[in-house]
């Protein structure tokens, strides 16, 4: 078992909230005003944490840029008026971050959305003060970078935790020698989740408590390992 966190990056969607009805609806916004066929919400929710780019790039089979970069902007014409809002809170996070928050874990958000629209969802549930800091994505920007230069910058020390449900969080805080844990309610299934070798798998928000319960180690400098 690792040591007490110095500081728990939770993903946002799949992890903290449900993303789903937003995202299917915006990205559909995107394809019908281009002229494509709207896709099914399940195809959709196969690419939930994946960055927005390779989704719309991967529904669309298409490798070029500028037409990405299109759709892209129409997706958030759509998610910024109204698709942000669609998000739905799992059951029980509100009650787990606080009492994470009241024992004094040090909590933020890394998450592969644009920072802005992360803080109007944390904001939208009331649970934007109990994060220290909301680290956000863009276009081209993979979440092992965030995580690379939020240590290069000394944000975070290599005893941080990330939280998430899908692979590529956990794989990302393994790049940068973090240690990683996952979210069994979210969009990835417990058999991607367990071939990246998380430290932990929770089945319920509820768990989290026992985060609280580790011994403190000594303080580490950021990039140590």
């Amino acid at each position: 078992m690792f040591e007490r966190p110095s500081l728990i990056l939770f993903d946002l969607d799949g992890t903290i909230s449900d993303p789903i009805t937003g995202i299917a609806r915006s990205i559909n916004h995107a394809l019908k005003t281009l002229g494509f066929e709207e896709v099914s919400e399940n195809r959709i929710a196969k690419f939930i944490g994946i960055p927005l780019d390779e989704t719309l790039a991967a529904l669309c089979e298409t490798e070029s840029g500028k037409l990405v970069n299109q759709l892209v902007i129409k997706y958030r014409e759509r998610f910024s008026a109204v698709g942000y809002s669609e998000n739905a809170l799992y059951p029980g996070v509100c009650e787990a971050l606080i009492d994470l928050h009241e024992k004094n874990l040090h909590l933020a958000v890394c998450t592969s959305k644009r920072a802005d629209y992360a803080q109007r969802i944390l904001q939208m549930f009331e649970l934007d003060s109990l994060f220290r800091f909301v680290n956000g994505g863009d276009v081209g920007i993979r979440k092992e970078h965030q995580i690379a230069r939020m240590l290069a910058d000394g944000k975070i020390t290599g005893n941080a935790l990330m939280i998430g449900d899908r692979s590529v969080d956990l794989a990302a805080a393994h790049t940068s020698g973090l240690a990683s844990a996952g979210v069994l309610w979210g969009y990835g299934s417990r058999e991607e989740l367990e071939r990246e070798n998380p430290s932990l798998l929770f089945k319920s928000p509820a768990e989290w408590h026992i985060l609280a319960d580790l011994s403190a180690a000594c303080p580490k400098e950021p990039n140590s390992r």
